[in-house]
């Protein structure tokens, strides 16, 4: 059945553009701002492709854009589907698998997280080197759709290192501050409890947020390539005296987009 619905899916967007992406890139809350860097062929809103679902979250326009980033071709998800909107996993992941099935070999998740790593300063980005799953679910539950992958996928990468070795020559190049770490994905839609956050940097994070996990996941057991990269726009519960917003999550991001912009462009030139 979802084998059936990407099928669907991938054939209705192969009808809108001529585009061979080899890059898919996951736009998270406020980074939606790097398509100005983009050669745009095409723009799709989420809610006419089908079996996809659009984003309910301020800072996620919802729209899938096809074009080029230098020689690369790419496909960008502009905004996300979360689990804590009522989504289930499979479609938080549908489009990550649709993605893979148009072409992509690497994947580039972004979003924005709440940082407690020490030293951390809100506007800081964060490379993640692994994560923790903490949702409570995992995408690849129920049978296997074995088109897409093997039953127990392997997780000793999750993320690629030489993508992450990248990362951090263009990092270094442009002197931008950047840490490297566990991010820890949690359901959401609270924010964390001030306990909680001891709790996760008991464990060996150093960032939190409610996205990119389930993605890491479907996209390896693709066989993807995969990289990701957070925008610490607030630091989290019990770390700051101040109570957290999503307004100050969209705010901070808005800040720092074009070190964001500049950033992933040379990035997805260069892998």
């Amino acid at each position: 059945m979802v084998f059936a619905k990407l099928q669907e899916t991938v054939g209705f967007l192969r009808t809108r553009t001529q585009i061979k992406p080899r890059v898919g890139i996951v736009l998270g809350s406020g980074l939606g701002a790097f398509v100005k860097e983009v050669t745009v062929e095409a723009t799709i809103p989420f809610r006419d492709i089908p079996n996809f679902n659009a984003p309910t979250v301020e800072g996620h326009q919802g729209n899938l854009i096809f074009g080029t980033v230098g020689n690369n071709a790419v496909a960008i998800l502009q905004g996300r589907n979360h689990y804590y909107e009522g989504h289930s996993m499979e479609n938080v992941v549908f489009p990550t698998r649709t993605l893979a099935l148009l072409g992509v070999e690497t994947i580039v998740l972004t979003n924005s997280a709440g940082g407690f790593g020490e030293t951390m300063q809100g506007g800081d980005f964060m490379i993640i080197e692994d994560h923790i799953n903490l949702m409570g679910t995992n995408p690849l539950m129920g049978p296997n759709i074995k088109e897409l992958g093997p039953r127990f996928p392997d997780m000793t990468e999750a993320y690629d290192r030489k993508l992450i070795t990248k990362m951090e020559e263009i990092f270094h190049r442009h002197q931008v501050r950047y840490h490297k770490g566990v991010y820890c994905g949690v359901s959401g839609p609270t924010y964390e409890t001030p306990a909680e956050v001891r709790y996760l940097k008991m464990i060996g994070g150093k960032a939190v947020g409610m996205s990119t996990v389930p993605e890491a996941i479907a996209a390896n057991h693709l066989g993807l390539r995969v990289a990701a990269l957070s925008c610490i726009t607030n630091l989290a519960a019990g770390i700051s005296r101040q109570k957290l917003s999503h307004d100050e999550v969209t705010q901070t991001a808005r800040e720092v987009e074009q070190k964001f912009s500049t950033f992933l462009k040379e990035f997805v030139q260069e892998i």
